[in-house]
């Protein structure tokens, strides 16, 4: 299973050491957000690590809601429930909530289809920096802090129109910022395309915080940053 290198079962939990964590977003996500770096003393583990193994572990159905209640640090036991209903949530072994998940309708547990589409996704989802965020953030006059970059994952949202999927891609339909003060929250649209056609839609919201005035020669020398961490990572 190709979620396997990046997580382990101890005693009924799942646990995610960092290095597994900023693999998994690096190599399979191509995210390179600060917060999944292991050094990082904010670290978490990447939102879609937590989405690609309730898929893997609970299946996949035609309509399902996430919405991230914590974020996910070192040394964090994770329970994932055996026998997901309608409604289940993702705790440690202290009972903390992490991850709201509801769900409808028909559920697939084909691994193939579910890595695929979950592939197509988590894809789409790490390339939200820069090339979507930049261009929101110029038209807003915003940027996050350069200094204390922060993005961090809310919830995500899809419904299928059927799951018999074969090769299925994610193509990004429209976003949105509404600003509050110094946060702001995104929400990418896309649409899920199988054999030339679409077969289901799902959004995907993020908080920005620290915003200020938009200047563009400190957002180029972040987003420079991330192009050089990017092609360091992947020359090694």
């Amino acid at each position: 299973m190709y979620l396997n290198p990046f997580h382990q079962t101890e005693n009924g939990f799942v646990s995610i050491q960092p290095e597994q964590a900023s693999r998994f977003a690096k190599e399979v996500a191509q995210d390179f957000n600060p917060l999944h770096n292991p050094d990082s003393k904010r670290f978490c583990v990447p939102g879609d690590l937590l989405f690609a193994l309730v898929l893997s572990k609970t299946g996949l159905s035609s309509k399902m809601v996430f919405n991230y209640t914590g974020m996910v640090g070192k040394d964090v036991l994770l329970n994932f429930p055996t026998d997901a209903g309608s409604e289940f949530n993702i705790t440690d072994n202290q009972n903390k909530k992490y991850l709201d998940v509801t769900r409808e309708g028909e559920t697939s547990t084909d691994l193939a289809m579910i890595e695929s589409f979950t592939r197509a996704y988590v894809a789409f989802s790490g390339h939200s920096f820069p090339h979507i965020l930049v261009p929101l953030m110029q038209e807003h006059n915003v940027m996050i802090n350069p200094e204390r970059p922060m993005v961090i994952y809310e919830s995500m949202a899809f419904e299928f129109d059927r799951l018999d999927l074969q090769a299925p891609t994610l193509e990004f339909a429209n976003s949105e910022l509404a600003v509050n003060g110094k946060r702001g929250t995104v929400t990418l649209h896309f649409n899920v395309i199988d054999n030339s056609k679409i077969v289901g839609k799902g959004c995907k919201t993020m908080v920005l915080s620290g915003l200020r005035e938009f200047h563009g020669e400190q957002v180029q020398g972040l987003v420079d940053a991330y192009e050089a961490t990017k092609a360091s990572y992947q020359s090694a």
